[in-house]
């Protein structure tokens, strides 16, 4: 039997592709490789290297390939979590940009987390919630 063994890719239903685009075009790592105008209904990001084929998807809300039509806020879905070398640095860019900061909701600073990452919380442009993290090289406490 065959094992899955990793994330293609994740698509978000999202309503403003221009905002949408405006935002995750300048996460550093995240590369626009298909679509990324205000009259695409779908875009794609490559994440990271070109040999890990880590995509995230932003699909138009309303689109006939999305089939869903509705005017309501997400319901929370849960997060996706990336990866990064430097937290702390990711989350000073994401406060000092102005043109970032305005399309997200930061949810809370840098914390390290006793699982062994380092992480912070924002809310994308469409309510999502996305997680950034940085394995920490001490080791986690054990809970008992």
């Amino acid at each position: 039997m065959s094992q899955v063994y990793a994330i293609s890719a994740v698509t978000l239903t999202i309503r403003d592709m221009k905002r949408s685009c405006s935002f995750y075009s300048k996460v550093p790592g995240f590369e626009l490789i298909y679509g990324g105008s205000i009259c695409d209904a779908f875009t794609t990001y490559q994440i990271g290297k070109r040999n890990s084929s880590m995509y995230l998807n932003l699909e138009l809300e309303g689109s006939e390939s999305s089939g869903r039509f509705s005017n309501n806020p997400p319901r929370f879905f849960g997060r996706i979590i990336f990866h990064t070398a430097d937290v702390d640095r990711l989350y000073s860019y994401f406060v000092s940009t102005a043109s970032l900061s305005d399309l997200i909701v930061l949810v809370h600073e840098p914390v390290d987390a006793p699982w062994g990452e380092r992480y912070f919380h924002i809310r994308g442009p469409d309510g999502y919630e996305l997680s950034f993290a940085q394995p920490l090289k001490k080791k986690p406490i054990q809970q008992n």
